[in-house]
């Protein structure tokens, strides 16, 4: 059987190869190889291609720890998919980009292809829209963009906003005054501001008017020049709330749209905001259209396989549907036949 040594530092190989070889495990199981550490060298023993491919990952993970980041199973599965189709280097490329650090110091930077095209999209455009699953880190990334160009001062100010949808729940019935009402709707934007700002300096801006967090119907009527403008959330906008939010932006603006168009909480019969923006400005300059996917998922690996299992759950779904002869998936046959009697 063929065999091969890489030579991995011992202060890296617990990062690596996880808590009680977990990673190491998945590594040998993906890729079909023997790999036995020894004294700051690694024996790789399996096929001459997945041995090699294992080196290819080896390298890219050791590059990754030596810069700092914890390895995690995410990185792994990821990795092994970028190796499998000769994209190895990309990662390295990927993973040099810091956008600014967290209250705790944890630098935040694209951990996918999709997510470094996402990042490029809002520095070279005036507006981008997000597009894609849970988990894919649309809104925290464009977080991340927005209080770098507010901290260089490239924008003067910051404006989040997601339209306050009662999914299946009545704001009406919910307790307090209509500020306690609408909070939880925008508490995912008020965690990431803590978190990449801190809650003391997030309270100080906010008070002066620097920072502010809002339901979409309070962008009406007005015009929003030299800011930072997230619109979250935007599956459930309706065309005109959406057409409102795009028609507010002024001068020296930037503005990110993020959203899921698989999980819309709209009406059956309403049509997303978010859609028809996406037809009807597909050809616009200074617009970016970024399709992030189930490869871009970043959280915990049974989001992705969840993720994956509702696409081609769709997929089927969709394809029932448009199957000639049928009618909303039951045959026509069948359905004549009921009407009939």
């Amino acid at each position: 059987m063929p065999e091969s040594v890489f030579d991995l530092p011992s202060e890296h190989e617990r990062n690596i190869f996880g808590q009680f070889d977990a990673h190491l495990k998945l590594i040998e199981e993906e890729l079909q190889v023997r790999v036995v550490p020894r004294n700051g060298r690694v024996k790789i023993l399996g096929d001459e291609e997945n041995v090699s491919q294992t080196k290819k990952l080896l390298a890219m993970l050791l590059v990754l720890s030596e810069r700092g980041n914890e390895i995690t199973e995410q990185n792994i599965r990821y990795s092994l998919g970028l190796v499998r189709e000769q994209k190895e280097r990309q990662m390295v490329e990927i993973d040099r980009e810091i956008l600014l650090h967290t209250m705790s110091g944890r630098p935040i930077k694209p951990k996918t292809i999709g997510q470094k095209a996402y990042i490029d999209s809002i520095t070279d455009n005036m507006i981008t829209f997000g597009i894609g699953p849970a988990g894919t880190g649309k809104t925290y990334l464009a977080m991340a963009m927005a209080i770098r160009a507010f901290r260089t001062e490239e924008v003067s100010r910051i404006i989040l906003t997601r339209p306050a949808i009662e999914a299946g729940e009545k704001l009406g019935f919910l307790p307090g005054d209509l500020q306690s009402k609408i909070d939880p709707y925008l508490r995912p934007l008020y965690d990431a501001l803590y978190e990449i700002m801190g809650a003391e300096a997030f309270l100080k801006n906010s008070e002066k008017g620097l920072i502010e967090v809002a339901p979409l119907a309070y962008m009406r009527g007005r015009t929003l020049d030299n800011a930072f403008i997230i619109l979250d959330e935007a599956q459930n906008t309706t065309p005109s709330q959406m057409k409102m939010f795009l028609t507010r932006i002024g001068f020296g603006s930037k503005v990110v749209v993020t959203g899921d168009r698989t999980q819309k909480d709209l009406p059956a019969d309403q049509m997303s905001g978010l859609d028809v923006a996406v037809r009807v400005l597909r050809n616009i300059g200074e617009i970016g259209f970024c399709e992030l996917t189930s490869k871009d998922v970043v959280r915990h690996p049974l989001v992705q396989k969840i993720v994956e299992a509702y696409e081609k759950y769709e997929t089927r779904q969709t394809a029932k549907k448009d199957r000639p002869g049928t009618v909303r998936g039951v045959k026509a046959k069948s359905v004549r036949s009921h009407m009939g009697k």
